[in-house]
């Protein structure tokens, strides 16, 4: 084997980890799921801090925007995530991304 196939077989196990490592870092998004397509109230946090809504269900996902506590918003689905708290997909005005479900409180009694 030349230099050069040496090379040309580093980079390719390079690309090989780098692309795992992608899918990797995107998995919670393909998790299981579940429609939900209620309101909820913002909750279960002090009164003035705010929820965090991230662009993918995952803590290290880009934030996107902020709601306060009390907030109304509509939940469309769910991630189901093992051994920890789901993630919903949530919208409230032209905020739309994804929630830590613990500090979603689901409004039971509500008419259209």
């Amino acid at each position: 084997m030349t230099k050069q196939h040496e090379k040309v077989l580093v980079a390719a196990l390079c690309g090989l980890i780098i692309a795992s490592a992608a899918l990797f870092a995107v998995q919670p998004a393909m998790a299981a799921g579940y429609h939900v397509e209620q309101p909820a109230r913002v909750g279960n946090m002090p009164t003035w801090d705010q929820l965090n809504v991230r662009k993918w269900p995952a803590h290290y996902s880009q934030k996107i925007g902020a709601v306060k506590p009390n907030t109304s918003v509509w939940v469309e689905r769910c991630n189901e995530v093992p051994g920890s708290a789901d993630w919903c997909l949530i919208e409230r005005g032209g905020l739309k991304g994804w929630v830590n479900s613990r500090y979603l409180n689901l409004i039971e009694d509500w008419d259209i």
